[in-house]
């Protein structure tokens, strides 16, 4: 391999403070954030969750991702290798004000979550006429 090469990023397991109710591994998902003048855009890698097993919850200005990958093992399969890790993903981002929270719309597509986080009218940039 080269030093071009595109590389897979291991999945980061969370190690943080607080305790977990469910057994498994968690996970945080990577994103990529971008802004424009109408709101901002959020991909998150969700590989392995389905539409099905992915909650995405917003409170007290808290968006919240929370995804399980489930195991895909087929009955009579014995498992010889296991490097894909199953568990949850959870992501979470504080929203300003200038988000129109009520307009937020998310699409899944093959494990890449894209959230559409739009702006309020008064936050647009606009050219004002002087007279």
């Amino acid at each position: 391999m080269t030093e071009t090469e595109i590389r897979a990023k291991e999945k980061k397991e969370v190690t943080g403070q607080a305790e977990q109710t469910k057994p498994g591994p968690v996970f945080t998902p990577n994103v990529d954030i971008f802004e424009t003048e109408a709101g901002l855009t959020i991909l998150a890698d969700l590989p392995g969750v389905t539409a099905e097993n992915l909650d995405i919850d917003l409170h007290d200005d808290v968006l919240s991702i929370i995804g399980n990958i489930m195991e895909d093992n087929e009955p009579g399969e014995n498992l010889l290798l296991k490097e894909y890790e199953t568990g949850r993903y959870i992501r979470k981002f504080t929203l300003s004000d200038v988000i129109d929270q009520e307009k937020i719309k998310a699409d899944l597509d093959d494990g890449v979550l894209r959230l559409t986080l739009p702006k309020i009218e008064k936050a647009k940039p606009r050219k004002i006429t002087v007279n």
